[in-house]
Order: C-alpha cells, then structure tokens, then sequence
C-alpha cells in the first residue's frame, strides 16, 4: 500500500511512497529503545556536536523549500522563510540547553546532597502537521533530542516528504533509530501509541485529533503535548497607528493563505477607527496575488485541501446570513483550491467564523465601544492559543493582557513564535508547552537526588 502525495495547484502527484509495515514498525520502535540507551549516556556536548552536524547536512538540501510547495501549495519564498525558521529555532534550542538541562541544586544543608536532575523520557512519538511541515517538528525533535531522548516521526499524510529530509539528516550521525520517519495508517498510530516502547507523544493538529489521540495514551499514562489549534483575536485600540496595524493583522490573518494555528481568526476594532480600519484592510487584501505557489511573485497559494474551501465558504455564507457585510472576497476561484482574501464586516459573536478555527484567508471584523467590551469579546472562546492587542500605550497593553485568556499575548505583532518564550495554549488549544526552557522541562522527567552524606 502507498500513499500518494498531489499537488494542490495543479492536482499531479507529487511522490508515492510505501507504508510503514508491522515488520518495518517493530524494527523502528526497536531500534529506537536501543539508540536511547546510546544516545542518553553519552554528554550534553557530545549530542550537540552530532546535531549541529545533522543540521549543516539538513541545510546542504537543496530540495526541501521546493519539496514543502508542491506538497502544500505553501508559496516558494514563504517556504524559504520557514526554513530559516527552523534554523532559528534549532539554534536558539542549542543555545539554552545547558543551563535549561543543567541539575537545579538546592541550597546547602548540612550532611545532605539535593538536587533535582532532567532526566530525558525515552522515545518521543512527533506526530507533526502539514501547514509548517518544518517549525511544528523541529519544536520537538531538536529539544527532545538535546535532552537525551530519540524521536520517532510521523508527519502528516500531505508533507511525508518533510519527514523523510529531517530523518535523513541524521543518518549515520547518531545511533541507528536517533529520528526514525514513519509513514502509518490512523490504526498503526494507535497501535504505537500503545507500544510500551514509546514514552511520550507529541501531537499538532485538530482538537478533535488530540483528543482522541490523548484518550489512547492516557491508557498507558504517558505525557502528552498538545497543540491544537486557535481562533485567535486581535484587537485594535482607538490608539492604535493605523497603517502599521493594518498591514500586520491583514498579514496576520493571510499569511500562508490563513492556515497557520496562531493566525489572526477574529478582530475587534475601537469605533472610533473601525471605518478606517475596515477601508485600509480592503485595500491591502486587493493586492494578494495568487497564482502558482513556484512563483516568486505569488503571495497566496492554494489551499492544502479541497474540503477547507467548501469549510471556509460555509463560515462565510453562515456569517454573511447572520448580518455581516461582505467587503472582498468570499469565494473560491471555480476548478481550484484557491480561496480568495476575504473581508467581512459586522460580523456577530455568533458566527460559526467567530466561534471555530476557519484556517483560511478570512478576517472577520466587529466594532467595540471600548477595552471592557473587547476584552470579553476576546475571550468568549474554546480556544486559546494567542491574542494581540494593538495600541502605543503599553501600560493599556499590560492591563488588556492581564485579563486575557489565551498562551500568548502580544502587543503590536501576532502570528510569530519567539523561540525564547513558551509556546503553550490555554483551554482546548492544548497543553504542555515547546520552545524555550520549558520545552525542555516538558520532554524530560524530574529526578530527585536526595543523599544524606553523613550518617553519624
């Protein structure tokens, strides 16, 4: 059995590849468990020079940034810019990793030793998603292992091929099994999952996904890390420099054609610029161009699935029949996976499109009389992975943030990870976190060392 990989652009087939047997799945988690046991002992600098050299090999790959357009319809120079997100990342992952891995030692006390070591899990199980088919892995793999543990990954059945380059970058570098990709059916991913050989899971993608995914390893009571997705809010303060915000919220809520898991889903706009606000985005939505993602010049490609285009057009129409002015866009162009930038004003809370992830080109606007109303608009969701507030006055930006619901809160800026700060979400955006030292903390476990050194 293979999978076939298409290009949403254009629909020919970008690769077929074989999956992953029983056979070919044992061998893998077994040689996983045996690299761990290599990999683990040997020191902090030691794993840090093995992956600095499977990066340099990683970044002598000439075909990756061409490989995550054609399967995804990601546009070239954005796939370009992921890569240099990923480097980013892995970087910075590096750099704290000593002083975030290092035994926190607690003050003296006469005849005893204590402190508190990060012992690495074992084999981490990365299932990772297709939108950033480069920054969702490299948020575990290069931490997870940092911290001494190995990597099995299963990235999704649109981007293989991205999981295939990463694995192969560290082949003969490490033990055989140190990243291991898989390709596996729905049902072999709960088989694994329930293998005693895995000691953790790692998991991007829909709620509904990490639900039922969490069910199965809670039956073996191993940690899990969920990122799930958001509806992000934005809102735009009466204060606000207009152009500035506008340019970054539209960006905010097109980037990538919208799927992006901390895109821009919903903003709240003070009335006192709402028409300003409203006219200045229609502007900057007119001058998208969409077209063939290879191109340099295209800014938004297709969407990665057919099924989101008939999604997107439900939220729309939904929206549109509850009240709300369509301004641009709304459709879909006939015969493709292209969904138009699209504005829509007045849009009532009730909306499906203010209610659920739309994950396309779509920014649905709604005026606020003040910071009070605004604030329990923003938080009037399931989700909470990211929320921006768009003012000069950080002393109002600080009081907003501090009643917001959601992992992270920025002022000014949105739709951007900062490798130095936790990326975690509130409520049913997930749990655990990635990035910066408490990515670390999630893919170890503590071990107490308690020595009472004298006896007499």
């Amino acid at each position: 059995m293979h999978l076939t990989v298409t290009n949403p652009f254009d629909g020919q087939t970008v690769c077929e590849l074989p999956y992953d047997t029983q056979e070919t799945i044992d061998t893998k988690l077994t040689q996983a468990r045996q690299a761990f046991d290599v990999w683990r002992k040997m020191s902090l600098s030691q794993r840090i020079t093995k992956i600095e050299s499977s990066l340099a090999s990683f970044a002598q790959n000439i075909n990756i940034a061409r490989d995550v357009t054609l399967q995804m319809g990601k546009p070239i120079a954005q796939s370009r810019g992921e890569i240099d997100g990923f480097f980013l990342r892995a970087e910075k992952m590096i750099s704290i990793a000593e002083e975030a891995l290092s035994p926190d030692v607690l003050p003296q006390k006469p005849g005893f030793v204590r402190r508190v070591e990060h012992a690495p899990l074992g084999v981490v199980f990365n299932i990772a998603a297709w939108n950033y088919p480069l920054l969702t892995p490299v948020n575990v793999v290069i931490p997870a292992l940092l911290a001494g543990n190995v990597v099995l990954l299963k990235h999704s059945a649109k981007t293989p091929l991205c999981g295939r380059h990463i694995a192969a970058a560290f082949e003969g570098i490490g033990p055989p099994g140190l990243v291991s990709d898989l390709i596996v059916t729905h049902k072999q991913t709960d088989q694994i999952i329930a293998d005693p050989r895995v000691d953790h899971l790692s998991f991007t993608g829909s709620v509904d996904g990490g639900r039922q995914l969490y069910l199965g390893a809670a039956e073996r009571l191993i940690d899990v890390g969920l990122e799930l997705g958001g509806n992000d809010p934005a809102y735009v303060c009466q204060d606000a420099d207009l152009e500035f915000t506008v340019e970054n919220v539209v960006d905010g809520a097109c980037y990538n054609a919208g799927q992006s898991c901390c895109a821009v889903e919903r903003a709240y706009v003070h009335t006192s610029v709402y028409d300003g606000f409203l006219s200045r985005a229609q502007q900057t939505m007119a001058a998208y161009c969409l077209g063939d993602p290879m191109d340099d010049a295209t800014t938004i490609g297709p969407l990665a699935t057919r099924s989101a285009v008939d999604l997107l057009q439900r939220h729309v129409d939904d929206a549109v029949n509850r009240g709300a002015r369509l301004l641009c866009g709304g459709k879909h162009r006939s015969g493709t996976q292209f969904y138009e930038p699209t504005l829509l004003a007045d849009v009532p809370q009730e909306a499906a499109i203010m209610r659920e992830e739309s994950f396309g080109p779509i920014l649905p606007v709604q005026c606020v009389s003040d910071d009070e109303e605004a604030v329990l608009r923003m938080n009037d969701s399931d989700l909470g992975l990211t929320a921006s507030i768009w003012t000069t006055d950080s002393a109002r930006a600080e009081r907003i943030a501090a009643q917001l619901d959601a992992g992270t809160i920025y002022q000014n800026r949105c739709d951007y990870l900062d490798p130095a700060l936790p990326w975690t979400g509130w409520k049913d955006s997930g749990s655990g976190s990635t990035l910066s030292p408490y990515g670390f903390h999630h893919l170890t476990r503590r071990k107490s060392v308690h020595f009472r050194t004298s006896v007499v």
